[in-house]
């Protein structure tokens, strides 16, 4: 009996091996992008910009008493751009602290970031922008900022609402950056 087993196991051993499997390779989430439109912010903004239709305004929730500070939400995407803006004074809130503020909360993503990737960009308006591209798993994979340098600082950073890796993100990651890039060019400071 026992040696009909064996002969029968053989027997599926070699018939069961004549294919040649091969592995499925990794699949992502299917992610429909729309195509990018932009509608100017309304009035009562020391900043006016285009933002993406893509995306709602909201009040910052974090901080109510800036009123200056917005959210543009991705609520399809569960992503968030958070938007900042300071007055520069000269004396508390010069461009030198908020410059230098804005490169240190980028450079805390050092610890996770595989690299951050800075570039410098002149607007059309005639304003200096910073753009920080953070790639690994980080929180926020994009930062700015805009400025004239003398009275006006507009920071923006890209923060997702879900666990999912950033690989399975880069659809979104890329639509958002250029929605971003859009923005940056269009802000103009009201004086």
């Amino acid at each position: 009996m026992i040696k009909h087993l064996w002969i029968c196991i053989l027997i599926v051993g070699i018939a069961g091996c004549n294919k040649t499997y091969l592995p499925k390779p990794p699949g992502y989430n299917r992610i429909d992008l729309p195509t990018h439109s932009f509608e100017k912010l309304s009035e009562g903004y020391p900043y006016q910009i285009d933002y993406s239709t893509s995306s709602i305004v909201e009040a910052d929730s974090f901080n109510m008493e800036e009123e200056a500070w917005v959210n543009l939400n991705y609520v399809g995407f569960g992503a968030k751009v958070h938007l900042t803006y300071m007055r520069i004074d000269g004396e508390k809130v010069n461009f030198k602290k908020l410059s230098n503020d804005a490169f240190k909360l980028t450079s805390q993503h050092q610890v996770k970031a595989y690299g951050i990737e800075e570039g410098v960009l002149i607007t059309p308006e005639g304003y200096t922008g910073v753009v920080a591209e953070l790639t690994g798993e980080v929180p926020t994979q994009f930062q700015f900022f805009v400025t004239d340098s003398t009275k006006n600082f507009l920071r923006g950073a890209l923060y997702f609402n879900t666990a999912m890796k950033n690989d399975s993100l880069a659809p979104v990651i890329e639509f958002i950056k250029v929605d971003m890039a859009h923005l940056m060019n269009s802000v103009k400071f009201e004086d």
